[in-house]
Order: structure tokens, then sequence, then C-alpha cells
């Protein structure tokens, strides 16, 4: 096992960007929501930078990117229902598992490790994506970013995840991609790590100062000496 997982009892993962690549349907349900209201479509690249904040965040970011300005709150209501409807539609038909995410999961589960996951998308998408990808199993708790009156980077998502098991926060590791989940995961006096290869809106998560990083979450489970450690 990883040196991070030293007296852990309890890990919570990220879900987009962490372990699984949800892009290509995230930016398919944007450029259909936005053609829909005749504006250009922003396409992948762009939208790749845009996730991570929730589902509301990513259609305020779009609708600035085609008006040049901030869009009008009702506009923006009408954009985002119709991004939730799109997105609806087809959740996880080019969304994939990040190389390692498996393997990771059956041996943290095979270990005795409690596993949540804390996403700041909608709670509706989370199930339709977990059981397509064939990892719903191995968790106990997922709480997306409606879940709960407030959402990554505030730490309430995870305090509150702490309290129900019973865990002591000092014995939980918070998984994530982002300085969201770094800062979430600090706050909440969790350990932390971070995988290099998501969306943190193009700057490297390191920068954000995690406990740990990995390559592949793999290196959880098949860790060698070499593993990148701060703590």
């Amino acid at each position: 096992m990883h040196p991070c997982l030293e007296g852990i009892t309890l890990v919570a993962f990220d879900l987009d960007g962490t372990l699984v690549d949800s892009v290509p349907d995230l930016a398919a349900a944007v450029d259909a929501a936005l053609s829909d209201l005749a504006l250009p479509a922003p396409g992948e690249d762009k939208v790749r930078d845009w996730v991570g904040n929730g589902s509301r965040v990513l259609v305020e970011r779009a609708l600035t990117d085609a008006l040049g300005e901030a869009p009008a709150t009702a506009f923006l209501d009408t954009a985002h229902e119709g991004f939730l409807a799109r997105y609806g539609e087809a959740p996880c038909a080019r969304t994939r598992l990040y190389p390692g995410v498996r393997e990771a999961l059956e041996g943290l589960t095979a270990s005795g490790q409690r596993l949540v996951l804390v996403t700041n998308k909608p709670e509706d998408f989370i199930a339709p994506i977990l059981e397509a990808t064939g990892i719903a199993g191995h968790f106990s708790l997922c709480l997306g970013g409606d879940s709960l009156p407030r959402r990554k980077p505030d730490p309430l998502p995870l305090t509150h995840v702490a309290e129900r098991f019973g865990v002591a926060p000092g014995r939980c590791l918070m998984v994530g991609d982002s300085r969201h989940d770094i800062a979430a995961g600090r706050a909440a006096g969790f350990r932390t790590l971070a995988v290099p290869y998501g969306y943190n809106h193009g700057e490297p998560v390191a920068a954000s100062g995690p406990d740990a990083t990995v390559e592949s979450l793999a290196q959880l489970v098949y860790c060698k000496s070499n593993c990148a450690i701060t703590m």
C-alpha cells in the first residue's frame, strides 16, 4: 500500500477527472445546450478547462465565453436546465475509467478501507456513471454537488462523511485532481492525495500542495519505493 494510506480507514474520491474522464459527454451536452440557444458551441478543449465547480458554474463559463460577458441570471437558469436535460440523455456514452482506477478500488475494498464518493456533479448523474463503469459497489456513500448546502472546496461534504461514519478526520484521505479537492480536504483535516491527469483549469495540481501525488491510482495498492509523497 502507498504510505499515504498509513493510519487511514476512510478514503473519499472525487469523480470527474479523478476516477472517470467524463469531459467528452459533458462537452457534448454543453455544445448541444448552447446550440439550442443559437450560441456557438465551445468544444471539448474549452470544456475540459471549465469542469470542476459543478454544472451551473460550467454552464456559466460556457455562456460567458460565448457572449463575451457574464450571463443574466434568468438566461443562465434557462441554459443550465437545457444542459441538465441534454446531459441526462447520455451521461456516460463516452465516459471512461482512467487506467488504474478499477485496480485501486478493488484493492482498497479488499484491504478493508471504507470508500466514499464526494463530487460536485449533480447527484442524479452519479449512479448512472458508476453503474455504467462497473464501480458502484465499492462506495458506502455518494455525495453530489447538490446533496448538501455547500460543495467543495467547502469542507462540509468531507466533514459530513467523517461524522456519518464516525471516523476522525485525521484518519481520512481525500483523493482528487483539482485544487478544490485539495482545499476541501485540507480544511476538513483530511490527508490529501492528487492525481495530475484530471481537470484543474490548466494548472498543475501539485501547486496546490497535496500531501502526496500518484501518476496512477493503481499506485495506492501497488506502491514501490519511489511513490511520490511530501508528508
